[in-house]
């Protein structure tokens, strides 16, 4: 009698075995699991007008989204943030700073100021903009790559010289990463521009990254001595 009952509680015991146990076993046919993306080394935050908005291309093909694959087939997990508004003039863009500091960013590449020059705004008062914008960034320790534009000559050399001299000027006093020239490379080349003349296309705007890459590794290795200096 003891021994039919410990057998029937032993075909009990594997009956109960093989259902559940087959219910939690992972199927053959599931999914993989999902693998979480590494946390972002830190945040990129591309500041600008519509050459940084990526007007007329679809956003993958602007050259924040751009810079970001690029950097990460680098090796480098920085989040890279398209802060871009078309039609924006260095006076809006100081007038959104305080807005774009809530993005938390760690390095910000600043490309205001063409607006200004093709509305023929007074130089100096562009530069006292970005000059404003950047102590904005400083205060808050914010590793800064200014992105220079250069000016249609059909404005006068004086406007020319002195549009010009603001990014190369800004940049020497406060020690900023300069780019001396956003669009080298892309500027005034129909087969690179949409039809105004003006936008890069996609094939333009992947130009523009490979030129600013160097200058954003640099602001990378600056930005990592601040972590390690505790800055």
């Amino acid at each position: 009698m003891i021994f039919k009952t410990t057998r029937t509680i032993g075909i009990m015991l594997l009956v109960w075995a093989l259902l559940f146990g087959c219910e939690n076993a992972p199927s053959e046919n599931a999914a993989p699991a999902t693998v979480p993306s590494p946390p972002a080394a830190g945040v990129i935050v591309c500041m600008g007008d519509s050459l940084t908005a990526g007007y007329g291309v679809d956003e993958a093909q602007t050259y924040p989204a751009l810079l970001e694959t690029r950097l990460r087939d680098d090796g480098f997990a920085y989040r890279v943030i398209n802060a871009g508004v078309s039609g924006e003039t260095s006076s809006g863009a100081l007038a959104r700073v305080d807005w774009m500091l809530t993005l938390d960013p760690d390095i910000v590449i600043l490309e205001t100021g063409a607006n200004d020059g093709l509305r023929g705004v007074d130089p100096a008062l562009t530069r006292r903009n970005i000059e404003a914008i950047v102590a904005k960034l400083q205060a808050r320790h914010i590793t800064i790559v200014l992105a220079g534009m250069q000016m249609v000559r059909n404005l006068g050399p004086d406007f020319t010289r002195a549009f010009g001299a603001i990014y190369p000027d800004i940049a020497t006093a406060a020690d900023l990463i300069l780019i001396p020239f956003f669009l080298e490379g892309v500027a005034g080349r129909p087969d690179l521009n949409q039809p105004d003349g003006i936008h890069p296309t996609a094939d333009g705007y992947r130009i523009i990254v490979n030129h600013i890459h160097p200058y954003i590794l640099q602001a990378i290795d600056r930005h990592r001595q601040k972590l390690t200096n505790g800055g």
